[in-house]
């Protein structure tokens, strides 16, 4: 069972669209707390719920370290530009251009 918090936030993951990539911390703040990026991370890489994962990244736009090459591939055919597991251009969200 989540917590409100963990729902809310599971929430904002489960609403991000194709190619829409965001940060660990702006899916917390979306959720009221925008100091709890780890709680994020947490939250992902814990759940068994069906969320789409691999549109959230470090705020630099790095990949997290768990599976890179399936989460960099994931994002490339949602039309995310990444130069090694590090994303420079998404269609939408924070590294939009």
């Amino acid at each position: 069972m989540l917590t409100e918090f963990q729902q809310q936030m599971a929430d904002a993951v489960a609403k991000l669209s194709s190619g829409e990539v965001v940060s660990f911390g702006d899916i917390a703040a979306s959720a009221g707390r925008p100091t709890a990026a780890r709680a994020a991370g947490h939250l992902l890489a814990q759940s068994s719920l069906e969320l789409p994962w691999w549109r959230v990244v470090y705020s630099n736009g790095h990949l997290p370290p768990c599976n890179p090459s399936l989460q960099a591939e994931r994002l490339s055919e949602e039309g995310v530009q990444l130069v090694g597991f590090r994303v420079t251009c998404s269609p939408r969200g924070r590294f939009q251009r």
